[in-house]
């Protein structure tokens, strides 16, 4: 779709500074389109959503298949190959493709609780021994035997040395041997996807992945408490949530950085969860929420990285609240507000992406997402500061000629 006659290397070096000059804010030649999806590059290329999920050479060829088809301005990265790692850990925190769902249908978040509020305390005195000996043994078989870990800070002197008789439980030892070949696993993919990024380089296309990181509030939910726990802790245990919602707000921090410059991107993805407007008040938003969300952005653009905020779901009462963060230096990417309004209240602030909705990539016609990205391209992109993405990504049930379409768009209509 590009009719540029520029070599791969010279269309790579124009999509990856026409992204961020949107990110800046600044008026470019046109919208860029990036791409990223879940499994529909599985359906696209005629496999199975449990093929991509444990093979990754499948899913990189077909990952691969759908970018020359689309020829986006950046992608994301996404094989989705953790089969292999979470089998071997034995996770308890999702169902997917191949293990708890349908072989063709996408994994599935469990919403449960793995620390009661009776261990805010443990979690705040010492979160890393805390993981070791409870969280992680609830989160999956292959680290039950952690449990059996030394209390490495309470120990001293001959007491520290006799303690290493931990390593001698068998249930350990069982533990220490499940998770080197869950290690295993989890490089292969690593390694897998690191040649991707680098052969799609080569061919033209800039990743737009990288880093990534939760919102504290949504980290203590998703992970620790459960959405009922999170949800009755604003009330029940204000003073203990807030705490620990400062103390993974740190943790969560550690390595980001780090590892987001490795991969030679300066993208962190923030997917939001608990925060939209249907699941807590405008007041807890601001109590609970925000605060540390916005510390979390202010220091990735302080390390001179671009937060990617996903604003899943509603946000509409938001808009006035989150403009707070330096000009040209995030992008905030909406699932279901209304982009036009965001653009009116934040459009001197952020850059903006999505949203092209759901249902539109998956019932609708190729004109019907023609001119919905027509709208979104003349009225949001007016100026600058506009990435054209689907409401939530490519859904895996678009249509093919549906998502053409929306890529196809930003060549035929200017700002």
């Amino acid at each position: 779709m590009d009719q540029s006659n520029n070599s791969p290397a010279a269309l790579y070096a124009e999509r990856k500074q026409r992204l961020l000059d949107q990110v800046a804010l600044k008026e470019t030649d046109r919208v860029p389109f990036v791409f990223g999806t879940r499994f529909w590059t599985a359906k696209f290329a005629g496999i199975t959503f449990e093929e991509q999920m444990y093979d990754a050479d499948k899913a990189a060829a077909a990952f691969e298949k759908a970018v020359l088809w689309l020829e986006p301005d950046g992608y994301a990265p996404t094989l989705n190959t953790y089969g292999p790692t979470l089998e071997a850990l034995d996770y308890r925190l999702f169902k997917w493709p191949g293990h708890g769902t349908g072989k063709n249908a996408t994994f599935q978040y469990l919403d449960r609780e793995y620390m009661p509020a009776t261990e805010y305390d443990e979690y705040l005195l010492d979160p890393t021994g805390y993981y070791f000996r409870k969280y992680l043994p609830r989160a999956g078989g292959a680290f039950e035997g952690l449990a059996n870990l030394p209390d490495f800070p309470s120990l001293s002197e001959w007491r520290f040395v006799a303690n290493m008789r931990a390593f001698a439980n068998p249930a350990l030892r069982a533990s220490l041997m499940r998770l080197l070949e869950a290690g295993e696993r989890a490089e292969h993919l690593v390694q897998k996807t690191i040649t991707l990024a680098k052969k799609m380089a080569v061919l033209g296309f800039p990743s737009v992945g990288g880093g990534f990181c939760k919102a504290p509030y949504d980290h203590v939910t998703d992970f620790l408490r459960g959405s009922k726990g999170g949800m009755l802790d604003m009330f029940r245990n204000r003073d203990k949530l807030l705490e620990t919602i400062d103390k993974a707000g740190e943790l969560l921090m550690h390595g980001v950085v780090e590892e987001t410059r490795a991969g030679g991107t300066p993208y962190v993805f923030i997917p939001l969860h608990w925060g939209l407007d249907g699941f807590m008040s405008p007041d807890n938003f601001k109590t609970f929420y925000w605060p540390g969300l916005r510390k979390m952005i202010l220091h990735l653009i302080a390390c001179d990285l671009i937060p990617v905020v996903f604003w899943e779901g509603n946000c509409s009462s938001r808009l006035a609240h989150i403009g707070d963060i330096p000009r040209g230096k995030a992008v905030y990417w909406f699932e279901q507000t209304d982009l036009v309004r965001a653009k009116a209240v934040l459009g001197g602030t952020v850059c903006l992406r999505g949203n092209v909705p759901t249902s539109l990539l998956v019932t609708g016609t190729p004109d019907d997402v023609d001119q919905y990205c027509k709208r979104l391209i003349e009225e949001v992109g007016r100026g600058g500061g506009f990435v054209l993405d689907g409401a939530a990504s490519i859904p895996d049930e678009a249509r093919p000629e549906n998502v053409l379409a929306m890529a196809k768009s930003v060549h035929k209509y200017a700002h």
